[in-house]
């Protein structure tokens, strides 16, 4: 069982969207076990969170339709929220397009620049930003030069702007990966790095300090961690700081990486996501205020970065349940 929500913040009307995915579902699942008034929003009618008890819940379009931001529109006049909390990366561009009419509006954001945005949605670019600050990450190339990497060590194809482990292909020879590249739309190619893989959930203030919560990945299904546990390592904190201060991040952040094998640098960073991971819950179950936290930044007050420190070996264990066997009343809604 993880810690629940913190119940002494002020009560918000609050808009999550996402909540098809981990990180949205249990994000408005924490805020309406707390007490907030929340809606949850998704662009599949079949998204799980969408039925989740105790929020409202509509079917919006998807962030790559015309139809986004009117349906948006539409759910601020109607709910009229004190906040939105983004957990689908993709509709941040989208969000910062619209930063002045939700200000005008009194809807509070916390929105990373639009440069850091495009850094963190586009791979090569993050692979640029964080070697330039001299920060050990995979070797990166675009198809039409990826002889340029070894394949000694393996090769992972993945869409450049994709997310979780959606088209994600390992190969051993660049002949295999010439033609995994045909069949994943706007690839990238990677050097593929072994180890254990991690996690660190971040919350970084607007003056631009971080805390940091560290997470084994021990058993990963779909992109998704299923099986975790918190740990301390000087060396991964402080390269995943540094992370945060070369893309600009503001706000909750996940980052991502490995304490590798057979690799020159004890710690390698492979990605950051400008958003609440999917196993935010384990960091708040081992003392980490961390969704408390994000509402004190959220809302312009201070974040106290002592409320998110953790203890290690802490263990958080995901599984499938079965979340309802009624008929589903939620209206079904399609869209370009």
């Amino acid at each position: 069982m993880t810690a629940p929500c913190d119940t002494t913040a002020p009560l918000r009307r609050l808009l999550v969207t996402g909540v098809g995915g981990a990180p949205g579902l249990d994000l408005a699942a924490c805020l309406a076990s707390a007490g907030h008034t929340v809606m949850g929003t998704d662009s599949n009618p079949l998204a799980p969170g969408l039925i989740i008890p105790g929020i409202s819940s509509r079917v919006v379009a998807r962030a790559d339709s015309p139809d986004y931001k009117d349906d948006l529109r539409s759910l601020l006049t109607g709910f009229r929220p004190d906040a939105i909390i983004s957990g689908v990366e993709r509709e941040l561009p989208l969000l910062i397009t619209m930063q002045g009419e939700l200000d005008a509006a009194g809807i509070r954001t916390w929105l990373p620049s639009p440069a850091t945005a495009t850094t963190t949605l586009d791979k090569a670019l993050f692979h640029q930003a964080v070697t330039a600050a001299g920060i050990p990450t995979p070797l990166t190339a675009l198809p039409d030069a990826l002889s340029t990497l070894p394949a000694s060590d393996g090769l992972v194809v993945k869409p450049r702007r994709g997310q979780g482990s959606k088209d994600v292909h390992f190969c051993t020879t660049h002949e295999q990966a010439a033609v995994l590249c045909e069949l994943v739309t706007d690839p990238i190619v990677q050097q593929r790095i072994t180890g254990q893989e991690f996690s660190a959930d971040c919350l970084v203030d607007r003056d631009g300090h971080a805390s940091v919560v560290l997470r084994r990945r021990l058993l990963v299904h779909g992109g998704m961690s299923m099986v975790a546990s918190t740990f301390q390592h000087e060396q991964a904190t402080r390269l995943v700081k540094a992370t945060l201060t070369a893309i600009g991040a503001t706000g909750p952040c996940d980052v991502q990486g490995f304490l590798t094998t057979g690799h020159p640098d004890p710690v390698v960073i492979t990605e950051v996501n400008h958003r609440l991971a999917a196993g935010f819950r384990l960091s708040e179950a081992a003392g980490a205020d961390l969704v408390g936290q994000t509402l004190r930044g959220l809302f312009g007050l201070p974040v106290d970065h002592h409320r998110l420190a953790y203890r290690p070996d802490v263990h958080l264990t995901k599984y499938v349940a079965e979340l309802s066997t009624q008929p589903r009343t939620h209206p079904v809604r399609s869209h370009p």
